[in-house]
């Protein structure tokens, strides 16, 4: 048996209390840090950086998966850890309040519990989706699931800049308690009995140790080239991740709160564009995946010199350029995410997991890079110039880097859903 409908939506559950989680470690935590305790953006620029850097584990998962590894077990203890270090994040912003070096120390292990249990439980999850749905419903399963994750990320950062505000220790620790014990609660009820039935594929020649997985998926061409493609483009879409609320709370004068619902704002915009990629190609057969990738893209990179823009005018709003933003983002990463899962399945049987923990573990690597290296140089900015000046320039190089994306996406996504790799290489 594989997949149906029923079991991808309750595999989706788990990508959106993955999302639930994940914001507050990389939104709300950080502008406490920033603006609440008045520390430099690169510390936690470190640290969620820490947690991506972590995620370098996600090929070594995806190899368990593909050797018939308890999937359900790791997915559930993945979310478990995941929530356990979020929970002592939160803590850890009380501990820095009073001690740095304790509140470092803490956050330092929280933050490594956080890249672990994301790793483990995101890439057994979309190890499972891979291996387990048919390959003409895998597009549509990464679409449905990552909708989900970001309507999580999305509801979650509403519902708690409406709960945070006003701001105290006490109410950020039961509410990052209350989002981190439901989320494993939820991802318990729904993945239980899901991997029990499913048939897995047996083929004799499934490797079993993960260099060997890992040396026969990077001498497929366009598993290699799509990792490129992933890495830079990634590192696009992440580079305003860390500074986009700090932003927010130095130039616009928001509360903890209104960047936390501002965050709520941007992740509507992903789930809208997502949502308007999927039902223009899948339901309504409108335009290519190339050109939804390009589009996606260039959009992004006008939307951040809007965000960019808005700083240097006094009294403009900042939210529909936010939204805008979300929205050309959201267009980008689902067609990414569809040519990712195309490809998946492609080349050598049982190879899916090591495929997608590859993938996921360039894409961890360029959102901490990217993280860290928006957080850095808006921390080297703002010592030469005005807040507004230092972080519009962050952005107009992140606009920059998008469009060097999109011509990239020229050559390697096809119109059609899958990697395309230039005769050059594919010929090597």
């Amino acid at each position: 048996m594989t997949l149906g409908w029923l079991q991808i939506f309750r595999l989706g559950l788990v990508q959106l209390c993955i999302g639930a989680v994940v914001v507050l470690t990389t939104s709300t935590f950080n502008r406490l840090m920033v603006v609440e305790l008045a520390l430099p953006a690169i510390l936690p620029g470190l640290l969620v950086g820490l947690h991506y850097a972590l995620q370098i584990t996600r090929p070594a998962w995806g190899l368990r998966s593909d050797t018939k590894g308890n999937r359900t077990f790791f997915i559930i203890g993945g979310m478990a850890v995941l929530g356990l270090g979020a929970f002592l994040g939160a803590l850890a912003i009380a501990v820095l309040a009073a001690s740095f070096w304790a509140g470092l120390a803490l956050a330092i292990f929280a933050y490594t519990l956080i890249g672990f249990g994301v790793g483990a439980s995101g890439t057994s999850l979309l190890a499972l989706l891979a291996s387990a749905t048919e390959p003409r419903r895998r597009a549509a399963a990464a679409t449905i699931t990552w909708l989900m994750m970001i309507f999580g990320i999305a509801a979650t950062a509403g519902t708690v800049g409406h709960m945070l505000d006003p701001y105290s220790v006490e109410r950020l620790l039961w509410i990052v308690g209350a989002v981190t014990t439901g989320a494993v609660v939820v991802t318990m009820l729904a993945v239980w009995g899901v991997e029990a039935r499913v048939k897995h594929p047996a083929p004799e020649d499934r490797p079993t140790a993960l260099r060997e997985g890992l040396r026969e998926v990077w001498s497929e061409p366009q598993a290699r080239y799509f990792t490129f493609f992933l890495f830079l483009s990634m590192t696009a879409y992440f580079l305003q991740e860390l500074i986009l609320e700090p932003y927010a709370g130095l130039v616009f004068d928001y509360t903890a709160g209104q960047t936390t619902k501002l965050s709520g704002l941007q992740n509507g915009g992903v789930f809208v564009g997502m949502l308007t990629v999927g039902i223009a190609l899948s339901g309504l057969k409108i335009g290519t995946l190339r050109g939804w990738v390009v589009g996606g893209c260039v959009g992004s990179a006008a939307a951040l010199v809007a965000v960019a823009g808005v700083g240097q005018v006094p009294g403009a709003p900042i939210a529909p350029a936010v939204v805008g933003l979300g929205f050309f983002n959201g267009i980008f990463a689902v067609a990414a995410i569809g040519a990712m899962m195309s490809l998946a399945g492609e080349g050598r049987e049982a190879r899916e997991g090591t495929r997608m923990g590859l993938w996921g573990a360039a894409q961890a690597i360029a959102a901490g890079f990217g993280g860290l290296l928006g957080a850095g140089a808006a921390d080297v900015m703002r010592l030469f110039l005005p807040d507004a000046s230092a972080f519009g320039i962050v952005f107009g190089a992140e606009a920059l880097l998008f469009l060097v994306a999109a011509v990239m996406a020229t050559g390697v996504v096809a119109a059609r859903g899958a990697a395309h790799v230039p005769t050059v290489i594919a010929g090597e």
